[in-house]
């Protein structure tokens, strides 16, 4: 091994087998393993390289094999066996390695996260790359840090029975349910799930950063799940896809007059454009026309093709004409002043419409008035 023994000497390897002390092994052992780790190595050296990395392995002085495990943790020159036999070595050795080695297999892992201790196994939930196996295996036989570790890993890859067992094994644990929920991507299904087992902020997290299904949003809007800090009619108003969103409920017949009043209550034109949309089979150009640049007309002649209540004409009219009517500055407080002055126009309406729409509105405006107190107290009291 002619390039080593130019690059190290004999003396560097006689040090690490025989140097009168810790320390001295300890340098020689560092100095090796950083020429391993970057040289292009030929087949006999690297055979040779091999053999002098077993020996640092058995090598009775901690910083020798610490030196070894810190080095070379991410090198894929360590022997497997060598690998093994650091992980199972003092923390101080065996988590290098464990944290991101990549001579282990996923079979080496899943056997030690079912033997190991739970600080190991929050390691290697937190590895660069974690396999469906072997995210599997950490929900299966992990202690909650490390379930919440391997959640909290975006570099980890779920099959989506594993993210379902999660939610069976933790249903009380905030921190992994909370974990899972900050994901970047979860499934449909785990995500609804997720939405009856967290607290309100995660699930506000999960409303505006994971796709849910539109019969769901609409039972939560509607007040069949509604909870008291979120409101699905406004997850309607920022879906990515409004189009796609609106076709779906009016496919299945739920596309109808309160679900529309309530979107203008918060404010959310737009879901109301495509509503009208989809509703009078008009392309939603036109469609913004009549409701916008079309004068008193468009309006009714486009809501009148939708088939929606001509009770509830009125209504729909006054939201328009008090969105046209706001001067948006893109405020913070922009959709609070229009929902208020919605909300007040609507209500003074010389119309007769469903008791639980009136009472969902009034509701609004009991909240927005409250709001409005709250917000405004601290200032008084200065």
């Amino acid at each position: 091994m002619s390039t080593t023994r130019a690059a190290l000497t004999d003396e560097d390897v006689r040090m690490l087998v025989k140097g009168a002390t810790p320390d001295e092994r300890a340098i020689a052992a560092h100095k090796i393993c950083r020429f391993v780790d970057r040289n292009d190595l030929t087949g006999e050296e690297r055979a040779r390289a091999e053999e002098i990395l077993r020996v640092m392995a058995q090598d009775a002085t901690e910083l020798v094999r610490r030196a070894l495990a810190v080095t070379l943790k991410a090198s894929p020159m360590v022997p497997r066996d060598v690998a093994l036999r650091l992980s199972r070595d003092i923390d101080s050795i065996a988590l290098p390695m464990l944290s991101m080695s990549p001579v282990f297999t996923d079979e080496d892992l899943i056997e030690i996260v079912r033997l190991a201790d739970p600080v190991r196994q929050v390691v290697i939930a937190k590895r660069p790359r974690v396999s469906k196996s072997l995210s599997a295996a950490i929900v299966e036989r992990g202690v909650e840090r490390a379930v919440e570790a391997v959640c909290a890993n975006d570099n980890a890859d779920f099959a989506e029975s594993t993210l379902q067992d999660v939610l069976v094994r933790f249903e009380e644990s905030e921190r992994v349910l909370a974990a899972l929920a900050y994901r970047q991507v979860l499934p449909l299904a785990v995500t609804e799930k997720l939405i009856d087992m967290v607290g309100d902020t995660v699930r506000d997290h999960l409303l505006n950063h994971h796709e849910i299904s539109a019969e769901l949003a609409l039972d939560i809007a509607l007040g069949a799940k509604e909870r008291a800090t979120i409101d699905l009619v406004d997850q309607a108003g920022r879906s990515v896809d409004v189009r796609s969103f609106v076709a779906h409920l009016h496919k299945h017949d739920r596309l109808t007059a309160s679900l529309l009043l309530r979107a203008l209550a918060h404010g959310h034109m737009s879901f109301f454009e495509w509503g009208l949309s989809e509703m009078a089979a008009i392309p939603h150009h036109r469609t913004w026309m009549m409701v916008h640049d079309a004068g008193v007309l468009g309006l009714r002649a486009i809501y009148e093709r939708t088939g929606l209540p001509a009770r509830l004409f009125p209504a729909f009219r006054a939201a328009v004409d008090t969105f046209h009517s706001m001067e948006f500055d893109g405020g913070a407080k922009d959709r609070e002043r229009f929902q208020e002055a919605m909300l007040q126009r609507f209500l003074t309406q010389p119309v007769h419409v469903a008791k639980e729409d009136v009472e969902y509105l009034l509701d609004k405006m009991d909240r927005l008035a409250t709001e409005t107190r709250s917000e405004k107290r601290p200032a008084l009291a200065r």
